[in-house]
């Protein structure tokens, strides 16, 4: 009887039963260590451990340089960095390739040997400023023209006697992020509280006025973030970017590449850049203000 009811004892009972771990001499069978131990003990103790070493793995990749090894963690000055390095390579590599130019030229005349002018190609031969001679082509002018009528619109004059409140001074002058086309415009009703403006591959992204950088991260949605605030309580916003080049607390003026267009974060589909401008803390139309 007392056999039957151990078996049909619940499993949960089970879990407070006590058991005894022993640690004995092999040889001479001498008890060294004892625990008192029981089910629900040993899986607790086991959860702890767990929950501690994952604690320690988040702090360690949180706090440490490993994260900039997770994508979306990337340092932003990075880019800079290599940028840098870059143009450091190539300067020692054009003066390692002239210095064997200047070897071998020394060499061949120590030998006796002819040296010929590809040999020199390297080596810049005296200008006389004097003689040159620039004229503009007619292909240079009618680049000049095609230009200057693609550009002429980037820059917007607002001569109202107000601007949102008298919050924005007369005569305030907004310069153009980026060329491209309006694919979404702003529409407060569905909490899109900017444009998104289509770009063909990457393109320079410009502050519209001058201002100190107050965001310039990565975030899930948004993807490469950077926000600039300007004077005269005006905020502007520019979001999905593939690189940012500036940092927090960089003055811009207006004009100044700040990013670079992309496709980064979830909320995005496709290369573009999404401008918002806030004025006082309230979201306006940027099409009110700046010409695209």
């Amino acid at each position: 009887m007392a056999r039957k009811k151990q078996k049909n004892k619940k499993w949960y009972f089970k879990l407070r039963d006590k058991y005894r771990l022993v640690v004995m001499n092999n040889e001479t069978y001498e008890e060294r260590l004892s625990f008192r131990l029981s089910r629900l003990n040993v899986f607790l103790l086991t959860v702890s451990v767990l929950i501690i070493l994952i604690t320690l793995t988040i702090f360690i990749i949180a706090f440490t340089p490993i994260r900039e090894y997770i994508p979306g963690y990337m340092d932003v000055s990075i880019p800079g960095k290599l940028y840098r390095l870059e143009q450091r390579a190539d300067s020692l590599q054009k003066a390692l390739h002239t210095k064997d130019i200047y070897l071998t030229n020394i060499r061949n005349i120590i030998e006796g040997n002819i040296v010929s002018d590809t040999m020199l190609q390297d080596t810049p031969a005296p200008i006389n400023y004097d003689s040159i001679n620039i004229e503009s082509s007619k292909e240079d002018s009618i680049l000049r023209a095609e230009y200057e009528a693609n550009t002429q619109y980037n820059l917007f004059y607002y001569d109202a006697d107000d601007l949102y409140d008298g919050s924005v001074e007369r005569n305030e002058v907004f310069f153009t992020p980026v060329s491209g086309i309006i694919i979404n415009p702003f529409n407060l009703a569905e909490k899109h509280y900017g444009i998104d403006i289509a770009t063909t591959g990457e393109s320079i992204i410009k502050a519209v006025l001058k201002g100190t950088v107050i965001f310039a991260d990565w975030t899930t949605e948004t993807g490469y973030t950077l926000a600039i605030q300007h004077a005269g309580n005006i905020v502007s916003v520019y979001k999905h970017n593939s690189t940012l080049l500036k940092t927090i607390g960089s003055p811009v003026r207006a004009g100044d590449p700040v990013a670079v267009t992309g496709n980064s974060g979830e909320l995005s589909s496709g290369p573009h850049l999404h401008f918002e401008l806030w004025i006082k803390g309230a979201p306006v139309n940027p099409e009110d203000y700046i010409t695209f």
